[in-house]
């Protein structure tokens, strides 16, 4: 498992969390990206969640929204107590989280950052979110992303 080592399963492993790594392979610039991820793991795409690094009135906020929508912007800047919304740089979310584009994860960030997970997470049970690195997901408890990010729950997606 050392090949799959990221931040993220590394966090997960030292809080004795469980979780199940898929591996797949997807062309990062795949449109509709998400889906053929989803369709990739043989998983429901309801239960799988995209991580996106955005600006809510300046400060960086993850948001973690499945991937058979879209992030509601401004719903988004109300539960992160803002009035503006935007996703932020390319090249500032992945310097900010340590991850590349396509392998953002919610867990295991290089600076810790307020982190929102949209409401359906909880109607899964076990969910998907990037493992740290293109074509490798993790698959954990709701739950558990929402206490190892410290994150709020709020319906940001739309």
């Amino acid at each position: 498992m050392a090949s799959q080592g990221t931040p993220a399963t590394a966090l997960l492993v030292k809080q004795k969390v469980a979780h199940t790594l898929h591996p797949y392979s997807v062309d990062a610039d795949t449109p509709n990206y998400g889906a053929v991820v989803a369709e990739a793991l043989g998983a429901e795409p309801g239960r799988v969640f995209k991580t996106l690094v955005t600006e809510v009135d300046g400060n960086l906020t993850v948001a973690v929204v499945p991937v058979t929508g879209d992030i509601d912007l401004k719903a988004l800047a109300s539960a992160a107590g803002g009035k503006k919304a935007a996703l932020a740089e390319r090249e500032l979310a992945e310097r900010v989280t340590g991850y590349v584009r396509g392998g953002i994860s919610p867990l295991g960030q290089r600076k810790r950052l307020p982190t929102i997970v949209d409401q359906s997470a909880l109607d899964n049970g076990l969910i998907y979110v990037s493992a740290g690195k293109r074509g490798l997901q993790v698959q954990l408890s709701a739950e558990d992303l929402i206490r190892l990010t410290g994150a709020k729950v709020a319906s940001i997606a739309r």
